[in-house]
Formats: C-alpha cells, sequence, structure tokens
C-alpha cells in the first residue's frame, strides 16, 4: 500500500467569527487549495468532519454546498460526524479514501460554529453525546471530568497545582498561535481562583465554546512527489472505541480508546511513544491531557501529572505536548478540532510553525470523542 502523504494545510481565524459554518468552511477550503496548489477540479473526494451543523445553526448538506461554494464538482462527498473527535475520523477518513486507490486527492475540511447559541445551548447539544440514561440524570461531559479529576488526584496523590499548570503552559503556547482564539498567558493563581465548574476543576481548565474550520489535502506520496518536494506522510492512524456508558470503565483514569487507537498507530508506523517529538493532545479538560499521556504510553499510569510538574511536556522540553495551545487555548469548534491537530503537527514537521517550532521529525495528535467514547491517534513523519 503506498503511503498518504499531507501536501497542504490551512487553518481560520478561531474564536467568535460572524460567518456561519458555510461561510467557514469555504474560507479554510479554499486556503488549503491554494497552499498546496491543487485545482478544485482535480479534487476527488471531499470530506466535512461536522459535529452538529444542524443542531447549532439548522444547516445540512453542508459537504455539497462546500463543493460547489470551491468549485469541485464532481468530487464525491461525505459528512464525517463522530462527535467532538469528527476531526481525527475525517482524517481517518480521507486517509482510506487515498490509501485504497480510490482518490488521487482528498480534501480534508472541518468546521463548526457554535457561538450563536448560549453557554447553556451548547453545553445542551454536546451533552446529548452521552449515553441517554445518562443524559436525562443531567450528566454532561464538564461532570464526567470533575469526577474523574478528583479520583484522579486522589489517587495518585497529585496536587491540584499540577492540573493548573497543564492550561497555563497551553495558555503560554497559544501566545504565538495567530490563529488561537485565546492569544494571552494566564498564570497559575488566576487559574486556581478562577469560578468553580465541577470540582475540582475550574473555569481554566475547560476549553472555550469556538467557531472556526481547518483543511489539510491528501494524496498517494507518488503524487505528492508531483507538486512539491516537502510534505509530510501519514505512517500510522487508527481508531478505536470505548463503553458508551463511562461507569461501565473497569476504570475511570483509562481511556481504552485511546490505548488501543494509540497501540494500532505504533503499530503501523512501526513507532514507539520514545520517537514522537511533539505531539497535539484533546485537552478539552486539563485531565484529558493527564490521561493521554498515561493511554499513549509516554507515562505511566499516574505519573503524568509528575512530567508536567518537571517541564517534560513544555515546548522547550523532552515531549512538547499542545504546542498549538491546545483546544484550551486554540478553542474547540467540534468538528474542526482533530483537523487542527493535523495542521499543527504538519506545520511542526515541515518547519512552519513560527515561535511554535519545536525540532521535529515524528509527530501525534489524538482527538478524543466525548468522554473517551470514540478516539483517533495519527502519527505524522517528514518525508525522507
Amino acid at each position: 500500500m503506498e503511503r498518504v502523504a499531507i501536501i497542504g494545510a490551512s487553518m481560520t481565524q478561531f474564536g467568535q467569527r460572524d460567518e456561519w459554518i458555510r461561510e467557514l468552511l469555504a474560507e479554510a477550503g479554499s486556503a488549503c487549495l491554494e497552499d498546496a496548489a491543487v485545482d478544485p477540479t482535480d479534487v476527488d473526494h471531499l470530506y466535512v468532519s461536522n459535529m452538529a451543523s444542524g443542531e447549532f445553526e439548522g444547516q445540512t448538506g453542508v459537504v455539497n454546498a462546500l463543493v460547489h461554494d470551491l468549485g469541485a464538482v464532481p468530487a464525491y462527498t461525505e459528512r464525517v460526524d463522530q462527535t467532538s473527535s469528527s476531526g481525527g475520523a475525517g482524517i481517518y477518513a480521507a486517509w482510506r479514501s487515498v490509501a485504497s486507490g480510490a482518490s488521487d486527492m482528498t480534501l480534508l475540511v472541518g468546521g463548526e460554529k457554535m457561538t450563536h447559541r448560549t453557554t447553556a445551548e451548547a453545553t445542551d447539544v454536546i451533552a446529548s453525546l452521552t449515553h441517554p440514561c445518562e443524559y436525562k440524570h443531567g450528566v454532561t461531559l464538564p461532570s464526567f471530568a470533575g469526577l474523574t479529576a478528583r479520583h484522579y488526584l486522589e489517587r495518585f496523590d497529585a496536587p491540584r497545582e499540577s492540573l493548573g499548570k497543564v492550561a497555563a503552559k497551553n495558555h503560554k503556547n497559544g501566545v504565538d498561535n495567530p490563529n488561537a482564539q485565546f492569544q494571552k498567558e494566564v498564570d497559575l493563581e488566576t487559574i486556581l481562583e478562577s469560578p468553580i465548574v465541577a470540582d475540582p476543576l475550574r473555569l481554566y481548565d475547560f476549553c472555550p465554546i469556538t467557531d472556526g474550520s481547518a483543511a489539510l489535502m491528501l494524496c498517494p506520496e507518488s503524487v505528492a512527489a508531483e507538486y512539491t518536494d516537502d510534505y509530510v506522510v501519514i505512517s500510522g492512524i487508527d481508531g478505536a472505541t470505548d463503553t458508551h456508558v463511562v461507569h461501565e470503565r473497569p476504570d475511570p483514569t483509562i481511556m481504552g480508546g485511546v490505548v488501543e487507537s494509540g497501540d494500532g498507530a505504533f503499530e503501523m508506523a512501526d513507532r514507539e511513544p520514545d520517537d514522537v517529538d511533539v505531539a497535539e493532545l484533546h485537552d478539552m479538560f486539563t485531565i484529558l491531557e493527564f490521561l493521554q499521556m498515561e493511554g499513549l504510553g509516554f507515562a505511566e499510569q499516574g505519573e503524568a501529572w509528575k512530567l508536567v510538574e518537571e517541564g517534560y511536556t513544555d515546548r522547550d522540553g523532552e515531549l512538547p505536548i499542545n504546542t498549538s495551545g491546545g483546544l484550551k487555548s486554540k478553542g474547540h469548534p467540534l468538528g474542526a478540532s482533530g483537523v487542527a491537530q493535523g495542521v499543527e503537527i504538519y506545520e511542526q514537521l515541515m518547519g512552519e510553525a513560527g515561535p511554535r517550532q519545536v525540532d521535529a521529525d515524528v509527530g501525534l495528535c489524538c482527538n478524543v470523542g466525548g468522554f473517551g467514547n470514540c478516539v483517533i491517534t495519527t502519527i505524522m513523519e517528514a518525508a525522507a
């Protein structure tokens, strides 16, 4: 099977945008076509990662509209919805379309329009992904995060400050991301004194509600060589699903979907966790950064907080995590987040990350749906 290459990437400004979903998708899609120097009529497949355009905006058929808006007719179109991991699932779908030989040029665009709804309305849309037996009792993802964080801190004797340091690190990284929703540092004291949302988690332990879009252009490696000498390859990718009912998991501090998808991606890439130079993890809540670090083998169970305390995951540390600012600072437009993770890793491996740049040849992104209900892990490498 020929390796799948990424030859272009783009990301809109994340935050509160006046544009609606169709315009946001077209903005990222057009920029990606330009970055890859690909004519719209050369696109064989076009995928859109989007969780809830119907629920948020009353707009369906967004992928069909996007083909028209980009001038990519008659490309095959498909919408990918896998809740908050829709972006990662989109990468997996786009990769399969190329790896299978069905497409020589696949454009993936992820996006979501959310900020025009109230926080309560947006939270309710997101909470609908939980199991009905949990949803009817008012359980939301923040409540799962708070319960898990309390259990983790007590079980592994981790200080509350360690979670705050995740937020502080990611806000610091976001300062150098011109497309991030929040481009300002937040000190640890402010984080620890912010309002409680789901004890012990406070306001700065949570990502914001966000509008935005991101895109990637994928093709066979042989085709990539026709467009550019510099590109990135997807060397490993896998997805997995955990129990829908969270309390059925044998250990709430282990995300089985992270473990399984990570193992599959590392096996495909013939890599080990120590080979990864930079990673983008799904920090919808700060506790998730710990759980993914451990599930992916970057830390032993219950030990991730120690690496954060030591600066191991800082931009100048041994394994920089969330150099983009993560969901925490960059923002979390549901369908776009996993694609934006891929954009950050692509730019790092291409040496195009500007002041965020780290020394990296191998990168990983992990996109999580719900509270670990579904996960996609992708490993990328700079083309040799």
